[in-house]
C-alpha cells in the first residue's frame, strides 16, 4: 500500500515538475503543496493546533455525506481562503484522495464548499484558520403541496401537513415496478420482496437503467409514505414487482403476485393491509375472481381507475366490485384530463382523488423529486387515506372502510358536465379526504352508499341488477329510467346475497336499478314481499321500515303511496302491482320519515336527511306528473319527474343508530319539509 501511495504521490511531483520547467519562478502555494508531498509521514507536523468542530444535520434522512461547508476564522483574508482549499488538496493527494471545491464564499462569512470523502475529514479539521466544518444538507420549500392540502378538513394550521395519524400501524403491498429503497423520502419505509415476475421489454435496446425500472414505483410509494409527500408516512410498504422497466405486466403475473402476497399473509399475518394496485389491463374474470377472494379473506385492494377516458367497468382489477376503484381529479376538483388521455369513470369508480402533478419521490438520485400524473397516483392518495382509516379503526373490513372514505369525502365539487353524459349519474360526486381532527366515526355507526346497475336493454321487461359489496346490508331499492317509462323494481335473493332489480317499461330507453347498501346496523333484516299483487308488504311486529319498493308486469308503474307507520309499518301496494318492504330488526335503530312536497312545479325535487341521521330509503310520490325514478345521493333523496300540470313528492326514509334501554320503542315520525321552506 506505500508503494501505491508513493507511485501516485511521484507522478503528481512530475506532473508538478513539469508545469513549473514552463516557469521561472515557484509560486508560494507551489512551494507548500511540493513540501508538503515531499514532508515525512513520520514527522508530526511543526505546528499543533486544536482541531476544528465539526456539524452535521440533526435529521439524518436530510444529511448530504460527502459535501462539507468549510468555514473560517473571523478576520480571515480571501487570499487565505484559497491557501486552505489549496493545502487541503495537497493533504488529500499525499493519502491518494481527490477532492472538489465546489464553491467560495466571502459574504455573510469566508470559507469554502468541498465535495471529498469523508475520510479526509480528520485533515480538513486541522487546517489552520478554520473554525467548523458543517456538513451540507437539504432544505426544502414550506409550502404543501396541492394534493396533501386537499385532502385535509382541517385546514387551520396553514403550511402543515397534520393528519389525524401516520397509519404506523397498517401493512400495504404494492403491486408495481421496482422501487429504489434507498431514496430518502421512503429510506427504512419500503421492504422489497423477493417476488418478481415480470415480462421481458418490448424491443431489443431497451436500457434497463436502474432509474427507468424504479421510477413508477418509487413514486407511487413515496405517495403513499413518503417523509414529507406522504399521506400517510408511518405504514409500511412492500414492493411486489409485476411490472417491468417499461411498466407493463401481464394478468399472470398479476395473479402470482397476488398469490404470494395471500401466502405471505397465512405464514406471517399483517393486519391491517392495504395491498394497492396502481395499473388497469383489460377486463379479466380470472384477476377480478383473484381479487375477490383476498377481499373475502379480509384484505383491503384498492385500484387504480386508469387513463385511458373510458368506462372503468371495461377494465380490471377496476371493474371489480369488492375492489376499491380510484379515479383522479385535477387541482379544480374535476376529472383529470390530459390530452387524449383522462381518467377513467362510471359507476365502477367509487371514489376520485388528486392525480395531477403529484411530488413524490424520483427515481432519478435519492434526494430527487419529480412530478407525474395519473390514477395509479390517486389510488397512492386513497391508499394513505385507508391506511389512516384503519389505524383509527383495525377491524373495519373492506366495506365498511369504504363507507368511511365516502363518509370523508368531499362531496359534489366535480361539474356533472366535464363527465360524458352517459356517466354522469352513475360516476360518483366524491373525491376523498382525511377525516377531521374532531370526527368522532368508528366502524359501528350507520353508513350507506348508492349502487348503480348498468343500464339495462331497451326492450320491454328487460332487467338489470345491482349489488352489494360482500359485508353490506341491503337496505332499500329504486329505480331510474331518463323518460320514465319503467316497471319498478323488486328485490330477489341468489346465492344468498339480495339483488336489487329494476325493470325496464314498454317504450322506455334502458333503466337503472338502484340499490341502497349499508354498513353498522347490526340488524337483522329481510325484505318481505306482498302476499299477493294489490296488498300491502308489511314488516312483522318490532321489525323497522327502511325502505320500499314496487312493481308491475304490465309494463308500467304507477307512482307508490306514502309508507305506512304507526302500529303497522307496510309499504302500500297499487292494483296489480307488488311491493318490496325492507325490515329491520334491532333495539338500537330509530327511522322518520321526511316529505318534501313543493308547492310550484319542478323537474327535480329534492329532501335530505339531518345530520347524525342516515338515509336508508328513497321514494318519489307524484302528483300528476311521471316520476322518471328515485335515487339518493349521497344523504339527500333525489326524485325526477317527466314534467306535467302537477308535481311531485321526494320521500325520505332517514335512520340513525344509537344506544337504547331495554323498555324504548322505535318510533317512526313524518316530517313535511315543504311547511318548513
Amino acid at each position: 500500500m506505500k508503494s501505491v501511495v508513493t507511485v501516485c504521490c511521484l507522478s503528481f511531483l512530475l506532473g508538478l515538475v513539469a508545469l513549473v520547467e514552463t516557469d521561472e519562478d515557484y509560486t508560494e502555494d507551489e512551494e507548500m503543496i511540493l513540501s508538503l508531498i515531499l514532508q515525512d509521514d513520520t514527522q508530526p507536523e511543526a505546528e499543533s493546533r486544536p482541531s476544528a468542530q465539526f456539524y452535521r444535520c440533526t435529521k439524518d434522512a436530510w444529511r448530504m455525506p460527502g459535501q462539507y461547508i468549510v468555514v473560517m476564522r473571523k478576520g480571515t483574508h480571501v487570499n487565505q481562503v484559497e491557501r486552505t482549499a489549496r493545502r487541503l488538496r495537497a493533504k488529500a493527494a499525499k493519502r491518494g484522495y481527490l477532492i472538489e471545491i465546489l464553491q467560495t464564499y466571502s459574504g455573510a462569512f469566508h470559507g469554502f464548499l468541498v465535495k471529498m470523502s469523508s475520510d479526509v475529514l480528520h485533515m480538513a479539521v486541522k487546517l489552520p484558520h478554520v473554525e467548523y466544518i458543517e456538513e451540507d444538507s437539504s432544505i426544502f420549500a414550506q409550502s404543501i403541496p396541492w394534493n396533501l392540502q386537499r385532502i385535509l378538513q382541517n385546514k387551520h394550521e396553514s403550511g402543515k401537513y397534520s393528519p389525524p395519524n401516520d397509519g404506523a400501524k397498517v401493512g400495504v403491498y404494492l403491486l408495481d415496478t421496482s422501487v429504489q429503497v434507498t431514496h430518502r423520502e421512503i429510506e427504512d419505509r419500503v421492504m422489497v420482496t423477493d417476488f418478481n415476475s415480470v415480462p421481458e421489454e418490448d424491443g431489443v435496446r431497451v436500457h434497463r437503467q436502474t432509474s427507468q425500472c424504479d421510477s413508477h414505483g418509487t413514486h407511487i410509494a413515496g405517495v403513499v409514505s413518503g417523509r414529507d409527500s406522504g399521506v400517510a408516512r408511518g405504514a409500511s410498504v412492500n414492493s411486489v414487482r409485476v411490472l417491468n422497466c417499461q411498466g407493463k405486466g401481464t394478468v399472470s403475473g398479476a395473479l402470482a403476485g397476488l398469490e404470494y402476497i395471500q401466502s405471505s399473509l397465512m405464514s406471517q399475518p399483517i393486519r391491517p393491509v392495504i395491498v394497492l394496485l396502481p395499473f388497469v389491463g383489460g377486463f379479466s374474470r380470472t384477476l377480478n375472481a383473484a381479487c375477490r377472494k383476498m377481499v373475502e379473506s379480509g384484505t383491503v385492494l384498492i385500484a387504480a381507475a386508469g387513463n385511458y377516458n373510458d368506462d372503468a367497468c371495461l377494465y380490471s382489477p377496476a371493474s371489480e366490485p369488492e375492489v376499491i376503484t380510484v379515479g383522479a381529479v385535477n387541482f379544480a376538483d374535476q376529472p383529470l384530463s390530459t390530452g387524449t388521455t383522462g381518467t377513467n369513470v362510471g359507476r365502477c369508480v367509487d371514489v376520485f382523488a388528486p392525480g395531477d402533478d403529484i411530488i413524490s419521490a424520483s427515481s432519478d438520485c435519492s434526494t430527487c423529486f419529480t412530478t407525474k400524473s395519473g390514477t395509479s397516483q390517486a389510488a397512492a392518495h386513497v391508499a394513505g387515506i385507508a391506511a389512516v382509516l384503519l389505524n383509527l379503526s383495525p377491524n373495519s373490513s373492506s366495506a365498511e372502510l369504504l363507507q368511511q372514505l365516502l363518509h370523508h369525502s368531499v362531496r359534489q365539487v366535480i361539474n356533472p358536465e366535464s363527465l360524458p353524459l352517459n356517466h354522469r349519474l352513475t360516476t360518483p360526486n366524491m373525491v376523498a379526504a382525511l377525516p377531521d381532527s374532531t370526527s368522532t366515526l368508528i366502524g359501528e355507526d350507520l353508513l350507506c352508499r348508492s349502487v348503480w346497475s348498468e343500464r339495462s336493454a331497451v326492450k320491454g321487461l328487460a332487467t338489470t341488477t345491482a349489488r352489494c359489496r360482500h359485508g353490506e346490508e341491503m337496505l332499500s331499492c329504486s329505480s331510474f329510467s331518463q323518460n320514465g317509462a319503467r316497471a319498478g323494481e323488486r328485490v330477489e335473493e341468489r346465492d344468498g346475497q339480495k339483488e336489487c332489480v329494476a325493470v325496464n317499461g314498454n317504450g322506455g330507453h334502458g333503466v337503472f336499478a338502484v340499490a341502497r347498501c349499508c354498513t353498522g346496523h347490526k340488524a337483522q333484516c329481510q325484505m318481505l314481499e306482498s302476499p299477493k299483487r294489490g296488498e300491502d308488504a308489511e314488516c312483522p311486529p318490532d321489525y323497522q321500515l327502511t325502505g320500499c319498493s314496487s312493481s308491475s308486469s304490465s309494463g308500467h308503474v304507477s307512482d307508490s303511496d306514502l309508507p305506512l307507520h304507526g302500529s303497522r309499518r307496510a309499504c302500500p301496494a297499487k292494483r296489480g302491482e307488488m311491493s318490496y318492504a325492507s325490515c329491520c330488526h334491532t333495539s338500537s335503530l330509530e327511522c322518520r320519515l321526511i316529505e318534501h312536497n313543493p308547492t310550484g312545479l319542478s323537474e327535480q325535487v329534492e329532501v335530505s336527511c339531518e345530520d347524525s341521521w342516515t338515509l336508508t330509503g328513497c321514494q318519489g310520490l307524484s302528483d300528476g306528473s311521471g316520476v322518471r325514478g328515485a335515487f339518493a345521493l349521497g344523504n339527500t333523496c333525489v326524485v325526477h319527474t317527466s314534467g306535467g300540470d302537477k308535481g311531485a313528492a321526494a320521500i325520505a326514509t332517514c335512520c340513525s343508530q344509537h344506544l337504547m334501554t331495554a323498555n324504548d320503542s322505535c318510533v317512526y315520525e313524518i316530517y313535511n319539509i315543504s311547511q318548513y321552506i
